[in-house]
């Protein structure tokens, strides 16, 4: 059975396991895995390496400029590139993680990442999962799934993808992170 060129959204709250359905579900269909998650961690890596974010999470006005001059993809295996350079590890750490937020509330921030996804999304066979991917992003995608867990279940899943990466990391920072 031949599966139509379209792109299909994951959506739900962070560590439902929307990344992990998503990977499976693309590799299954032969489809590039997004994840748009992993793109504001990048962009928010990348300010946090320019020296762009301040010590009260506020992010320089220079960085609006600087945007433009990240090359960030997604390697065949889904795995987030800067500069074509694989960046996973770094951006999963709890540094990156306390300041995504105000980095991605910020409208150029989402147009960047917006756009990015649109240019990789073209022609379909994609399979994208993040927050608002169905209805903001991807309001038209072919096939939209919401994914949902406990703050319990979702804050154990994260505690243990960090101890996993070998993070010495405490149940109750990273339930006050999520």
């Amino acid at each position: 059975m031949k599966i139509p060129d379209i792109v299909i959204a994951v959506d739900g709250y962070s560590s439902t396991g929307k990344s992990s359905f998503a990977k499976l579900l693309a590799k299954e269909l032969g489809f590039l895995y997004l994840d748009s998650g992993a793109l504001y961690r990048a962009v928010t890596l990348f300010a946090q390496n320019k020296g762009l974010i301040r010590m009260n999470n506020t992010v320089s006005g220079m960085f609006r400029k600087e945007l433009d001059s990240l090359d960030v993809s997604f390697d065949r295996e889904g795995r987030t590139c800067m500069d074509s350079v694989v960046v996973e590890n770094q951006i999963r750490t709890m540094t990156v993680s306390s300041q995504v937020s105000p980095v991605a509330a910020l409208p150029y921030v989402r147009e960047f990442v917006d756009r990015r996804l649109h240019e990789m999304a073209k022609g379909g066979r994609v399979v994208m999962d993040g927050r608002d991917i169905g209805t903001t992003v991807f309001p038209d995608a072919g096939l939209k799934i919401f994914m949902t867990a406990s703050f319990e279940a979702r804050a154990g899943r994260r505690f243990k993808e960090l101890e996993a990466k070998g993070l010495n990391v405490d149940i109750e920072e990273v339930k006050k992170n999520l």
